[in-house]
């Protein structure tokens, strides 16, 4: 694949990736396929143990390889499979052309030294320069993602910074080298509420401003519905379901995606239990026969339990993986 300006910034062709465990080699992503365009906000959600970590780590090459590997498929980018490239290209594009916010940054953050230091090292790591000009472009960053004062917190050490501003520097540090895809694996997961919206209110702004390309990995569709571009459902290593975010949330087509909408607290009733998914998904080396999602599917009919099911492109310009999609009309947000 070469680049184009009507290429994708990244496409991930038929991704499968195997991981060593106790009963050999365990196939834990099959067949993922999805792409994002520059400026584009494409959220990977699912419950955990869907896939969605595995995915964003393969893209900079972060799974160890001593306990995986490719089973095959493609990560493409700039003309070039990341998938194969050695480890020494991989880091000149980590944390330059492609960063990766985590979704703890207090285990992320070295308590040692300070915030400024720490975001600077990025910058000096793949722009070289003078350490007193590093620090001034941290301070910059640290600005630039709503830190008050920030010219003297660069000298802050991460227990002097709460969580939204730990995971706000944690995103100063990723912009640092202005890269042209942002992943972030589940950013929001240890805030509240209000520091939620207000980081996802920032990666949209910094979107528009830079004209990024964003994977926003998550388990809750609730704290996205705003933020996307295009959803990408996975459930058990696969890709069951993309859609326009919109389309997705007025009318999904998956019986999953119908479970994970159902279950936002949104959603939730007043005096009512939250929905749930019955069930839990399937350990990688124990996947049912035909549509991993069956056993937990009160769609499921005997012929979803026989041969497996590709994912298959509809009308409307949507995916689906279920034999069942053309025939079921399932509920979105109310």
């Amino acid at each position: 694949m070469t680049e184009s300006s009507g290429s994708p910034l990244l496409g991930i062709e038929d991704l499968r990736i195997d991981f060593a465990t106790e009963r050999g080699w365990t196939n834990v992503l099959n067949g993922v396929s999805f792409d994002i365009q520059k400026n584009q906000i494409v959220v990977l959600v699912g419950e955990s143990g869907s896939g969605k970590t595995v995915t964003s780590l393969s893209v900079l090459g972060l799974v160890p390889r001593a306990h995986s590997r490719k089973a095959g498929g493609h990560i493409w980018y700039g003309g070039r499979d990341l998938t194969e490239l050695p480890v020494r290209e991989l880091r000149d594009i980590r944390g330059n052309e492609i960063s990766m916010i985590f979704q703890e940054p207090m285990t992320s953050l070295n308590p040692a030294f300070t915030i400024g230091d720490q975001i600077a090292e990025a910058y000096r790591r793949h722009r070289g320069g003078k350490k007193r000009a590093a620090l001034a472009r941290a301070a910059e960053m640290l600005d630039l993602v709503g830190i008050p004062n920030a010219g003297s917190r660069v000298r802050d050490y991460p227990h002097e910074f709460s969580g939204g501003m730990r995971q706000r520097a944690m995103i100063a540090m990723a912009l640092i080298c202005e890269p042209r895809l942002l992943i972030a694996d589940e950013p929001t997961t240890a805030l509240d509420v209000t520091v939620q919206a207000q980081i996802v209110e920032l990666l949209m702004r910094l979107r528009d401003e830079t004209g990024c390309g964003i994977l926003f990995v998550t388990h809750d569709l609730g704290v996205v519905a705003e933020l996307a571009d295009k959803v990408v459902v996975m459930y058990a290593g696969e890709v069951v379901e993309t859609a326009v975010a919109r389309d997705l949330y007025i009318r999904p087509r998956h019986p999953y995606t119908e479970g994970l909408l159902a279950a936002m607290p949104q959603q939730g009733v007043k005096g009512q239990d939250l929905p749930t998914i019955p069930g839990r998904t399937p350990d990688p080396w124990d996947m049912p026969a035909g549509c991993r999602f069956s056993p937990r599917c009160g769609h499921a009919r005997e012929e979803c339990r026989s041969d497996a099911i590709t994912l298959r492109p509809l009308d409307d310009g949507r995916a689906c993986r279920c034999r069942r999609c053309g025939d079921l009309t399932l509920a979105g947000v109310r």
